[in-house]
């Protein structure tokens, strides 16, 4: 709604609108004037598109397990879908979110550890804390890595359980099955 220049000085471009005789800003972002055959420079408010990209219900979300407890696990959301995030934001896994089936015998520590990478789907919005809150109910959705005690990458041999390669010890996990499309070779 900032009063940009008078429509005498310049033509209205994207971003913009003309009213009294005055060009205002319709979006929050950045003046660009651009010179054109015609005469009259166009004014235009560009959008820094990166900065304005948000978890959205319905999105999935790539983020990092930070702490959990018996009833959830808090997470930062990094990627929204391929796009990395630049500033991270906070999200929420509840318990009964985990899984679609048997969600009362779900454990939060059988699922998740600190440090685990998840595919996550946002659910909503979350509460006064702004947290986001997300669900890995899917069989798409869940762990994708995890690192095993001795630092190693582990790999999943069921939709529940992943394996250290070097030790050969298991770990519990709700195990996403990454679809081959998103398989980086």
């Amino acid at each position: 709604g900032e009063r940009l220049c008078s429509a005498e000085e310049a033509t209205a471009g994207s971003g913009t609108y003309t009213r009294h005789g005055f060009i205002f800003s319709s979006l929050a972002g950045c003046l660009e004037k651009r010179s054109e055959d015609s005469g009259l420079p166009v004014v235009s408010v560009v959008r820094d598109a990166e900065s304005q990209l948000l978890p959205d219900v319905g999105a999935v979300v790539t983020c990092k397990v930070c702490s959990i407890n018996s009833r959830f696990a808090k997470v930062q959301i990094l990627y929204v879908g391929s796009t990395p995030l630049k500033s991270t934001f906070r999200g929420t896994i509840r318990r009964e979110d985990i899984r679609a089936t048997e969600k009362d015998k779900v454990e939060v520590y059988k699922s998740f550890r600190p440090g685990d990478i998840v595919l996550a789907k946002v659910i909503s919005l979350g509460d006064a804390q702004s947290n986001y809150l997300l669900s890995t109910a899917e069989n798409e959705l869940g762990v994708v890595v995890a690192r095993s005690e001795a630092g190693v990458q582990m790999v999943p041999i069921s939709w529940c359980e992943m394996q250290c390669p070097r030790t050969h010890t298991k770990d519990f996990r709700k195990v996403a099955r990454v679809q081959p499309q998103f398989l980086q070779t």
